[in-house]
């Protein structure tokens, strides 16, 4: 099976994984209590007319099958369909929160990557000593700490105790530094990096401490194979044999780890927006659960749904440039 076949039989398989999120999605936003109408005309004085006006408006007046099926035939039309208590495309409301979004899931990717391998690398080689410990501890903290509450020590500690870094909001380095206040871009992109160090730590402390007890593992067992052994034997230098027999070797489950947990980074970067007060697209999924947006739940949760998909997708694909010996589901 070719790569551009296994890949469209991956994607095929995701469907009814997407069909089976837009269903229990659709049912547990619907069924929530609260009405979005009457949530949306809160402090207002409104008839009922009005309000029966605007649930027709929106198709809220339609029984709950009718409306999911409406939904589905918008969506698979590419229509993510109308905020209620916006009023505008749901389309457009996400593209505008995704750039920081992005920024900062990018961010704490590379943060964790960047700290978790090196770290992973010297704790295999420096096995039970000090370092070693000192590493799985850190680990152990790391993947049992909610980054929202990481968040809020690191608030405590370098904005209101220290006060040497920002605790709100985000600088967007593709604005033009005029519209921040700042006189070049060289001070524009350093407030941006200020702004960014808090909840760049904060969401990225679990996919590194994640990363580092899998690729200390890993670096284990391939220290411990027999073709390691064997250029030791020979006298191959021990960093030449750290960095080309093991290291190799010891990245698959590295890239299905960071894979897979870019739901969790997604899931997290929703509690850590609204943390830090940044307008991205989980406190945008945060604003809608609390306005009741039936129509702005859905279009984020089958977005990030198929983000999911696609990063699963690209991981399995990203095996055979790892390992040769990994096929596209052939058979001998």
């Amino acid at each position: 099976m070719g790569l551009l076949r296994y890949t469209i039989y991956r994607l095929i398989q995701a469907i009814p994984v997407l069909i089976g999120i837009s269903v229990i999605t659709f049912v547990l936003a619907n069924l929530a209590p609260g009405d979005p109408v009457r949530l949306m005309l809160q402090g207002q004085q409104a008839d009922e007319e009005l309000i029966r006006t605007i649930e027709q408006r929106y198709g809220l007046d339609q029984p709950l099958h009718v409306r999911y099926w409406n939904y589905m035939t918008g969506l698979v039309q590419g229509d993510l369909g109308y905020s209620i208590h916006r009023d505008r495309p749901v389309a457009d409301l996400m593209l505008e929160r995704t750039g920081p979004t992005l920024l900062l899931v990018l961010s704490a990717y590379l943060f964790a990557i960047l700290t978790a391998i090196p770290l992973g690398v010297i704790a295999a080689k420096r096995r039970n000593e000090p370092t070693d410990h000192i590493s799985r501890i850190v680990a152990l903290i790391g993947v049992s700490t909610p980054s929202f509450w990481i968040g809020i020590m690191l608030i405590i500690v370098f904005a209101v105790k220290l006060g040497v870094l920002p605790s709100a909001g985000l600088v967007y380095p593709w604005q033009p530094p005029e519209a921040a206040g700042h006189g070049s871009y060289l001070e524009h992109w350093s407030e941006t990096i200020r702004h960014l160090i808090l909840p760049m730590i904060a969401l990225g402390t679990l996919q590194m401490a994640t990363l580092m007890r899998v690729e200390r593992t890993q670096m284990i067992e391939s220290l411990q194979e027999e073709y390691v052994k064997l250029a030791r034997a020979y006298g191959v230098p021990e960093r030449t044999i750290l960095r080309k027999h093991a290291f190799r070797s010891a990245q698959l489950p590295i890239i299905t780890i960071i894979g897979l947990n870019l739901s969790t980074a997604l899931g997290g970067a929703v509690l850590v927006e609204t943390v830090f007060a940044i307008n991205g697209i989980g406190r945008l999924f945060i604003e809608a659960i609390q306005q009741l947006d039936y129509q702005l739940i859905m279009g984020i949760t089958m977005v990030l749904g198929f983000m999911f998909v696609i990063g699963v997708v690209i991981t399995d694909i990203s095996y055979a440039y790892i390992d040769p010996r990994v096929t596209y589901g052939e058979r001998d």
